[in-house]
This record gives structure tokens, C-alpha cells and sequence, in this order.
């Protein structure tokens, strides 16, 4: 099919529509986030929602940050609505 695009299809697949909850320690300001436009607490845990397009990519970016993974969940999407 010329011309068609697979933008947006991800939601139709079991894959794209689910969501994930990432509790993370240790995140630390550094020179990769002093771009935000506030301060990320060192202590106590965060919690990260998330694509499961996207899972891989913020992996690497909590690493990249200093942080550790301590739980992944699944979420509902009752829970992902409310997350939002």
C-alpha cells in the first residue's frame, strides 16, 4: 500500500496498548539531566509510567541517570488512566 504509514498502529496490537510501572531508587542529578527544567530528589522512590514501546528506551535512560529498576508492574488500564 503506497502512501500508508504504520503511525499510531502500535495501540492496535495486545502490545501496544499496555502499561508499565517502574519504581526506581537512586536517581541522582547530574550533567544528562541538569537540562530538565526541575530538580530530581535523590532519595526515596520514583515512580515511572510507561509504554511498553517505550520500556527498553527508559531503561536505559534511568541508567543512564544513576537510578536502579527495583520493581516493573503491569498496569491496568483503569491504573494507567489514573496514572496519567
Amino acid at each position: 500500500m503506497l502512501g500508508q504509514t504504520a503511525i499510531g498502529s502500535a495501540g492496535n496490537t495486545p502490545s501496544g496498548s499496555r502499561v508499565f510501572r517502574y519504581e526506581v531508587v537512586g536517581l541522582r542529578q547530574n550533567e544528562e539531566n541538569d537540562k530538565n527544567s526541575y530538580a530530581i530528589r535523590r532519595s526515596g522512590s520514583v515512580f515511572i509510567t510507561v509504554p511498553y514501546s517505550r520500556m527498553n528506551e527508559e531503561m536505559r535512560r534511568i541508567n543512564r541517570l544513576g537510578g536502579k529498576i527495583v520493581s516493573i508492574q503491569s498496569l491496568t488500564s483503569e491504573e494507567a488512566a489514573a496514572a496519567q
